[in-house]
């Protein structure tokens, strides 16, 4: 892959799109979000939907799992962490979530969570994403006092906790990483018990990073 410092016009390889962007490959091709997401974003919705688990972790697990829909790195990533913790909120009872609220969840991470910003400004998509599903529970917006303070709180710790998985970003670890520090936020802030297998997970997404597994410095790697 090749990155650009400065954003220049590239037109999509799939649908011909002209915008700005800053990521192609090394053969020139350019993908906009819409193609590198096409039905994606659908699978998500409608999997998290049907969900019954109160284990956020296990959610996404599943949703990962399907590797010829969710790409290694970009931010559908973003939308599996962002279904996989609003359903568990809502499978574990406590709080009365919809299906237009999860919708609602996932629709907002979409509006914000743009590939490769993780490094162009420093926001991980997964961090917006953990984020609107406390903005949605706590019914937080711009004139509120706590609820959105909360919320910006939950915001800027999931970037902490991404800022240490860098080098390179995986979105894998990420997702497991912020869906495991959510799970501390979640019981913190709205006293929910959601469940955790954290220390069960192992990578299955070694040979696909483009730039290289971080290996023994993911918590997530298991040698063969």
């Amino acid at each position: 892959m090749d990155y650009f410092s400065k954003g220049k016009e590239l037109a999509c390889y799939h649908c011909g799109k002209k915008e700005t962007g800053n990521i192609c490959c090394s053969n020139g091709h350019y993908v906009c979000d819409d193609c590198h997401g096409k039905g994606c974003f659908e699978i998500v919705r409608d999997y998290v939907l049907k969900s019954r688990t109160a284990n956020p972790l296990e959610i996404a697990e599943i949703l990962m799992g399907y590797k010829d829909k969710v790409p290694m790195l970009g931010c559908e990533n973003a939308w599996v962490a962002a279904g996989a913790l609003i359903s568990a909120i809502r499978n574990e009872g406590s709080y009365t979530v919809t299906d237009d609220q999860v919708v609602e969840v996932l629709n907002r991470t979409k509006q914000q969570a743009i590939g490769g910003y993780c490094g162009l400004t420093g926001v991980c998509g997964i961090a917006p994403a953990i984020g609107a599903c406390f903005s949605v529970v706590l019914n937080a917006a711009c004139p509120k006092d706590q609820e959105t303070a909360q919320t910006m709180r939950v915001v800027a710790k999931i970037v902490s906790v991404i800022a240490s998985e860098t080098g390179p970003c995986c979105c894998k670890n990420f997702v497991r990483q912020s869906l495991q520090e959510a799970t501390y936020l979640v019981k913190e802030i709205l006293n929910v018990a959601l469940e955790n297998n954290q220390q069960q997970l192992s990578c299955t997404d070694i040979e696909r990073h483009p730039h290289g597994c971080r290996k023994e410095k993911c918590v997530y790697f298991k040698e063969k």
